[in-house]
Formats: structure tokens, sequence, C-alpha cells
């Protein structure tokens, strides 16, 4: 199995293209499973919560569509594969990323947003708790992204 970095630009966006599909699997299956389980019940849930998990999860899935189609054009299309490979070799960029969270803080707000979609359709001071968790990571992430921004 090849090396992540010892692959070519192109190898790795059909990589993330088949990871983003997945993705999307993962989230239609989710769900069915939430409509078979019976969570999600309006008169248990609040209208933020109910509201909060709506925007998350059709929001996530309509995120993820657009990103296949921008992996599809990019993968058909040499100009935009280099342009984009441009952009993303931009150490400026990567430095900003890194330095607000990086790839951690990322898997952390996936894992929480997850977490406040479900908890919405399931309880709701886990619900809040989770928002509240949610909010302060995005908090986080953008105030040291701007801080950053600014200093370097």
């Amino acid at each position: 199995m090849n090396n992540y970095k010892n692959r070519t630009f192109t190898d790795k966006v059909k990589l993330r293209l088949r990871a983003k599909w997945t993705a999307l699997a993962f989230m239609l299956v989710y769900m069915v499973a939430i409509g078979e389980a019976g969570l999600g019940d309006s008169r248990i849930m609040t209208p933020l919560a109910d509201n909060i998990s709506r925007i998350i999860f059709f929001g996530g899935i309509a995120w993820i569509t657009a990103k296949i189609v921008h992996d599809r054009k990019l993968l058909s299309n040499k100009r935009l594969l280099a342009e984009e490979l441009r952009a993303q070799s931009d150490e400026r960029q990567q430095f900003l990323h890194d330095k607000s969270g990086g790839t951690v803080l990322d898997l952390l707000l996936l894992l929480l947003l997850f977490t406040t979609c479900t908890t919405a359709l399931w309880n709701m001071a886990a619900f809040y708790t989770a928002l509240s968790l949610l909010a302060a990571a995005l908090l986080l992430k953008g105030i040291s992204y701007l801080l950053y921004s600014r200093i370097y």
C-alpha cells in the first residue's frame, strides 16, 4: 500500500472522493437507522434541537455532495486540478490551519457535529451540552485562525 505522501495529487483527490462517497453512504444509513429507531420525535425535541439537527444533517449532505461534484470536476479538468494543487500547497494557509487546531480539531468538530445531531434526537440535556461544546470549539478555532492570520 502506498504511503499517502507518496501519492500523486490526482490519486489523493480520488482517495478523498471515495472517502466522501463513503461518508455520504454512512449518512444515508444513519438516516434510515434513526427513522427505524423512532427517534426525532417532535413531541420530545425542542424547536431548537429540531432545527439544529436538520441543519447539521441536511447541511452535511449538501456539503458532501458539493465537495463530490467539485472533486469530480477537478478530476476531469487538468487546469483546475493544477490550480487546486497550488492552492493547497500554499504554506501560509497550511500554517494557519495547523495553528488553529489542524486536522485534530477538524476531526473533533466532525465528532461534535455527529454527537450534537444524535443527541438532539435523543436527550435534550445531552443536546444542549453537545451544542455548547460544539459552539465553544468553533469559536476557539475561529478566534485562533483570525488571530494568527493577522499576526502572520
